[in-house]
């Protein structure tokens, strides 16, 4: 059984990385939520997104891929557009302002009395079984008080490839981006 495993683990990477040396450059699309619309930035609430953190295995330009439960390959030829933390941290800004209507929210300070928000994903892969796993905690300084959430999403591709698994990874952070809009609106 673990040979046959291995065999198809082989199989994946080999097919993942034979062909032509041509490099595909991946960036996260709008999700549906947002729309691409931009909206007004007016509001009596600020919330300033400070950081999307990310870990040294997702911070390089290639896409990560979890072929078994203990290792990962980082793509040479499947690589992200720009830096996967900004594009996290865009999207989740974009996320949150559809999301909060009364909310400003941006990616720069907005004042001292704002609310502040950091986000570290520990996980944004694709992995062996044909899911891609979306995982982290964020941390909210609403008002001198502090919010703590940890997040953990699995969300199972329709079809192979890198395509796909991009497509997946950006549906499950606009899912987180809505789970944290949700408890941001809940605060009085």
């Amino acid at each position: 059984m673990k040979q046959w495993l291995l065999i198809v683990g082989a199989v994946v990477l080999t097919a993942c990385s034979s062909g032509s040396d041509t490099k595909n450059y991946y960036q996260l699309p709008m999700s549906a939520q947002t729309g691409g619309q931009t909206t007004a930035a007016h509001g009596n609430r600020l919330l300033w997104v400070e950081q999307v953190s990310v870990p040294d295995s997702l911070a390089g330009n290639g896409v990560v891929y979890q072929t078994s439960d203990v290792q990962y390959v980082i793509a040479n030829n499947n690589l992200w557009a720009s830096p996967l933390d900004q594009q996290l941290r865009n999207s989740l800004v974009a996320n949150l302002s559809s999301q909060l209507p009364g909310w400003v929210v941006a990616s720069q300070p907005l004042g001292s009395d704002q609310d502040t928000l950091n986000v570290n994903v520990t996980g944004f892969h694709g992995r062996y079984d044909g899911r891609v796993v979306i995982s982290g905690e964020w941390l909210l300084n609403h008002q001198g008080q502090l919010i703590k959430r940890p997040f953990y999403l699995e969300l199972k591709q329709q079809q192979d490839g890198y395509d796909e698994m991009v497509k997946m990874l950006a549906q499950g952070w606009a899912q987180e981006a809505a789970s944290i809009a949700k408890e941001i609106s809940r605060m009085p």
